[in-house]
C-alpha cells in the first residue's frame, strides 16, 4: 500500500443484477465451483508470501532486480496455469518508465457476447526495497520485505487465479488479472494501464484491488467501495455467506492504493484490506507475522466477489455520489435515532428468575405513570388481569399494549391492592424498528432505531442491522416495507445483514390490529 501522509492514514438508480449467493449458478456445476475454491488453501498462500518476502528479492523496489526477480516469479506460476497473457504483444509484461513491469494475464470469457466485458482483478507486487526518507517509517538500509505489503495481496491473488484456471469453463465475461508495478511510488502501474490499456478501459466493468491482506484480526476485513455501484453492499454480503469474514464497510476512498485509479475512470471498484499495524513499511514486515487462515478466507470471498460479477446477468454502472461521500457523511447517515419516550415511564428493582409482582423504584415525572398516580414504593401485581411474573415480559407488553391498560397496585399504607388505569404514552408498536433508506442500496433499509422489549428487539435486530427481504421476496421501498411489516401475520421472516453476514429472522407480532403505531 503507497504511503500516505500520518493525517490521511486515519447517486446511480439502477440496481446491480447479481447470480445467486449459493454460487451454484453458472457454466460450472456447484461442486466444481466448492472445489475450486476449496483449492485456495492457507498452505498454499504462506508458501507464495515466504517466496515473495524473501531476502533475495531484497523488497521488491520498482524497477531493481529484485523487483524484476519476483516478477520472473509471478510470470513462472501464471504460465503453469496455462493463462494467457495480456501484456506488450502478447506477453505477460507491460513495460513502462525505468525499468517498471505491470504483469497481466487474461482468461477470455465463455459467453459469445459477455466475454467483451471485463471484470479486473489486481494487486501491487512492489515494495519500498531498503526504504527511504519518503516512504519507510524506519530503520533505513534495512530490507524491506514487505510480508503484508504487499507480498500477502499478491498470494491471494495467485490462489485466486489458479482457482480459476481449474474451473472446467470459465465464466462468462473476461476476467484480467493484474500485478501492478510501481505502486509504492505513486500508484505507477496502474496509472499507466488506464493510460495504455491492453483491453478498452470502456470495457471494464468492475475493478477489485487486494492490498495487505495478511493481518486479519478478530475476523475483521475492510472494504473500500461498496459505494460505487448500486447494491454492492448486499452483494458482497451474500458472496461472504459460507465465510466468518466481519465486513468492515467504509465510506474512505483516498489515494492509497491502485483501486484509487480506476475510481478516477468512473469504475465501481472495490479494495480488501485488513488494516494497518506497526510493522507497515518498516523493515519488521516479515512473513511469520502473517495469518494465512484469515489470508485463505479473504481470497476465497475474492473468488467467489470475481466469478459472481463475471457470471452476473448485468453490471450496474458507476455511482457519482460516492465521490461525495465521505466517513462523516457515514457517520451522519448511521447516527441511530434518540430512544422513543417511554410509553409507562418507571423503572423497577432488577432480580432474576420468575417474580411475583414489580417493585417500583422510581416514576418519571410527567409520565403516563405519573399521572395515573404511581408512586415509587408501589409493587405492579398484574397487568389487564393476569399477574405479573417476568419483568422482561412486562417490558415488552407495554410495548405492544393498547392506549389504555389496567394495573392491580398493593402501596404501602393500603390495606387492599388498587385497581388502578393507566394511559399509556404513545402508541403501540407492532414490530419496533425505525429506519433510513440508502440511496447505495436499492430495495433495503438501515435500522435507526430499536424500540427495547419490542418484538424486534427479542428476535435480535439492532442498530445499523439492513433488511434485505421479508417472507423471502425483496421490497421496492421503504414504502412497500412498512406495510408489509404492519399487514403481514406472524411470524415474519426477514433476511437481515450485520457486518457483512446475512441471517434469517423470525420475528413473533401482535395481529395486524396492533399496527396503528408503527
Amino acid at each position: 500500500m503507497a504511503r500516505t501522509p500520518y493525517n490521511a492514514l486515519a447517486a446511480g438508480v439502477s440496481m446491480i443484477l447479481f447470480v445467486a449467493t449459493s454460487l451454484e449458478l453458472g457454466a460450472a456445476d456447484g461442486v466444481t465451483l466448492h472445489a475450486a475454491r476449496s483449492s485456495i488453501t492457507a498452505n498454499e498462500l504462506e508458501q507464495h508470501v515466504d517466496a515473495l518476502s524473501d531476502d533475495t528479492f531484497e523488497g521488491r523496489e520498482a524497477g531493481s532486480r529484485g523487483g524484476r526477480a519476483a516478477g520472473g516469479y509471478l510470470v513462472k506460476l501464471l504460465q503453469e496455469y496455462k493463462l494467457r497473457g495480456a501484456g506488450d504483444n502478447g506477453s505477460f509484461y507491460q513495460s513502462f518508465g525505468a525499468g517498471y513491469r505491470n504483469i497481466l494475464a487474461v482468461q477470455e470469457g465463455s459467453d459469445p457476447e459477455l466475454k467483451e466485458q471485463v471484470v479486473l482483478v489486481g494487486a501491487h507486487y512492489d515494495h519500498v526495497g531498503y526504504g527511504n526518507s519518503t516512504n519507510s517509517y524506519g530503520p533505513l538500509g534495512y530490507i524491506h520485505n514487505g510480508a503484508d505489503d504487499n507480498a500477502s495481496g499478491t498470494a491471494g491473488l495467485l490462489e485466486v487465479i489458479e482457482a480459476f484456471s481449474q474451473l472446467p469453463e470459465p465464466p462468462k465475461r473476461t476476467v484480467l488479472f493484474a500485478f501492478w508495478d510501481g505502486e509504492e511510488k505513486g500508484l505507477l502501474g496502474s496509472e499507466y494501464w488506464v493510460g495504455h490499456p491492453t483491453v478498452p478501459l470502456t470495457n471494464v466493468g468492475a475493478a477489485i484491488n487486494l492490498d495487505m491482506i495478511g493481518r486479519l484480526r478478530r475476523q475483521r476485513l475492510e472494504v473500500y467501495g461498496s459505494r460505487t455501484a448500486p447494491g454492492w453492499r448486499r452483494f458482497i454480503s451474500e458472496q461472504n455467506s459460507e465465510s466468518p469474514l466481519a465486513l468492515d464497510f467504509t465510506w474512505e476512498m483516498t489515494p492509497n492504493s491502485d483501486h484509487y485509479t480506476f475510481f478516477n475512470k468512473n469504475i465501481p471498484v472495490l479494495m480488501l484490506h485488513t488494516g494497518l499495524h506497526d510493522d507497515y513499511h518498516r523493515p519488521s514486515d516479515d512473513a511469520d507475522k502473517v495469518n494465512s487462515e484469515g489470508m485463505q478466507e479473504v481470497a476465497r470471498l475474492l473468488f467467489n466477489l470475481t466469478y459472481a460479477l463475471a457470471e452476473a446477468p448485468q453490471l450496474g454502472g458507476f455511482r457519482t455520489a460516492s465521490r461525495t461521500e465521505t466517513p462523516l457523511s457515514q457517520r451522519q447517515f448511521e447516527q441511530p435515532l434518540a430512544p422513543m419516550p417511554p410509553r409507562l415511564g418507571v423503572r423497577w428493582s432488577l432480580t432474576d428468575g420468575p417474580i411475583d409482582g414489580l417493585e417500583l423504584v422510581q416514576v418519571v415525572p410527567n409520565s403516563a405513570a405519573d399521572q395515573a398516580g404511581l408512586r415509587a414504593g408501589d409493587r405492579l401485581l398484574t397487568l389487564n388481569g393476569a399477574p405479573i411474573t417476568d419483568a422482561e415480559q412486562f417490558g415488552a407488553q407495554i410495548v405492544t399494549a393498547p392506549p389504555e391498560i389496567e394495573l392491580t397496585v398493593e402501596r404501602k399504607g393500603e390495606e387492599n391492592p388498587l385497581p388502578l388505569k393507566v394511559a399509556l404514552g404513545g402508541a403501540p408498536v407492532r414490530v419496533g424498528v425505525n429506519w433510513r433508506s440508502d440511496k447505495a442500496e436499492p430495495g433495503a433499509v438501515m435500522l435507526t432505531r430499536v424500540v427495547p422489549g419490542s418484538p424486534a428487539a427479542k428476535a435480535g435486530l439492532a442498530v445499523r442491522d439492513r433488511i434485505y427481504a421479508v417472507e423471502g421476496q425483496p421490497f421496492t421501498d421503504a414504502d412497500q416495507l412498512g406495510q408489509l411489516l404492519t399487514t403481514l401475520p406472524s411470524p415474519i421472516k426477514l433476511v437481515i445483514e450485520r457486518d457483512g453476514r446475512l441471517s434469517n429472522l423470525e420475528l413473533e407480532v401482535p395481529p395486524p390490529a396492533m399496527a396503528e403505531g408503527e
